[in-house]
């Protein structure tokens, strides 16, 4: 049976820098940082005081006002992106068979914020003051299930929480609806808004996040051997997948192809990876293996990187055992510019890596001064052309969940 080709033909996003997608990846061209103290509660008493935070969001008529006064952030930020994303894509509404139209937005934390006020306004003012929407804004489903209210979608509509991982399953579970016909059309990514005083707390409870407070923009740096832990970022990113017969009977811009993805499980431990990268190879020869590529052809990865001293190294032993022409692919880390974004990772590195596709230009790693030994892969510290011939990009969550997605341009 011939698999189903699967294309993109929409993106959008929320992120530290902006709502728009190319002003987006402008900015990862620039080797921007949007990393910046937290001035959204005060952190006199936090070992890390910084963050990749959205400042200023504003909904703007994607949301109505009433409901964006109400919702968690995280699902605030899913609304944006996706109706962004369709927007992108120009699908007329009333042209669609929306029965076969899904959503797949998954979300590593989900309403943490909502959940934080409620339990505080429990114990400060008694059960009877908590909000009728507690439950609802907490829930993962929330942001996809307000998106199809909003825009009709009837198909597949649920969301995954597999925790740094999330974007990327989420995106690999929406094509598979597609290739099995259980739909025409899938709006799939991630969204987190983690960037909260439980968050905050919580990651450096468990020793995750850099404590670099006396610089902030240069805190996140992957594979550099004075990294000391990640950046908390936060977002979403959201992209439209279509059958190509789909796609092009209503005559959509096709970006790029969706040609498969992989997963795994590292059976390890509940935060660290795998020292030998065992998972990860797993998870990468699946993803190239369902993709039907071998790992000559890739020329780009877009690495998860988070700048922590074990996971970097991790992910670079497991692509070391699946790549042989490592000085021929170009690797960067957007999480470099726009720290660890959770469940919203994958979403947000799909589109980086999408528009390196399209615009056949790579973004640089920045603050890479003194790269760990061992790591023959070419990293740019500053924008390169590429003509990306096959793309993957990993991301790696909590619980030892692994997910990998491929990309090319479509021909």
């Amino acid at each position: 049976m011939t698999k189903k080709r699967i294309v993109v033909t929409g993106m959008g996003v929320v992120s530290c820098f902006g709502n728009d997608v190319d002003a987006f990846y402008d900015a990862l061209l620039a080797g921007k940082s949007g990393v910046s103290l937290i001035d959204s509660f005060p952190t006199d008493d936090y070992i890390t005081k910084f963050a990749a935070q959205i400042k200023n969001f504003d909904p703007g008529e994607y949301i109505d006002k009433k409901q964006a006064r109400r919702i968690d952030k995280f699902i605030a930020y899913a609304l944006v992106a996706g109706k962004k994303a369709l927007e992108s894509s120009k699908i007329s509404l009333d042209s669609i068979n929306k029965h076969r139209a899904g959503i797949l937005i998954g979300s590593g934390m989900g309403g943490m914020e909502q959940f934080s006020d409620g339990v505080e306004t429990r114990l400060t003012s008694g059960p009877k003051r908590v909000s009728p929407f507690f439950v609802p804004y907490i829930l993962t489903n929330m942001a996809g299930g307000l998106l199809g209210m909003d825009i009709g979608f009837m198909g597949p509509n649920y969301s995954i929480s597999t925790a740094c991982a999330t974007g990327n399953n989420a995106i690999i579970a929406a094509a598979q609806h597609l290739e099995r016909g259980d739909a025409d059309l899938m709006i799939c990514g991630g969204s987190e808004a983690a960037v909260i005083p439980m968050g905050i707390a919580g990651f450096n409870a468990c020793k995750a996040l850099s404590t670099r407070n006396d610089d902030p923009q240069g805190a996140s740096r992957p594979w550099d051997e004075s990294r000391d832990g990640f950046v908390m970022g936060e977002g979403a990113g959201v992209i439209v997948l279509e059958t190509l017969e789909h796609a092009k009977a209503r005559g959509a811009t096709i970006l790029a192809e969706y040609l498969g993805g992989g997963l795994s499980c590292d059976a390890y431990h509940i935060t660290d990876p795998r020292p030998d990268g065992e998972g990860v190879k797993l998870c990468i020869e699946n993803a190239l293996k369902n993709a039907n590529v071998t790992a000559d052809q890739i020329n780009y990865i877009n690495a998860h990187a988070t700048s922590t001293p074990v996971g970097d190294m991790a992910e670079i032993n497991a692509l070391k055992k699946v790549f042989s022409n490592r000085e021929k692919i170009s690797m960067n880390a957007t999480k470099s510019m726009i720290g660890h974004a959770l469940g919203a990772a994958g979403g947000l590195e799909a589109i980086a890596t999408l528009m390196a596709i399209i615009r056949k230009k790579v973004h640089p790693t920045i603050n890479l001064k003194n790269r760990s030994e061992g790591i023959d892969f070419h990293l740019p510290t500053q924008a390169e052309d590429l003509d990306i011939q096959v793309a993957i990009s990993n991301s790696f969550g909590f619980g030892g969940h692994n997910a990998t997605v491929v990309f090319a341009p479509y021909r």
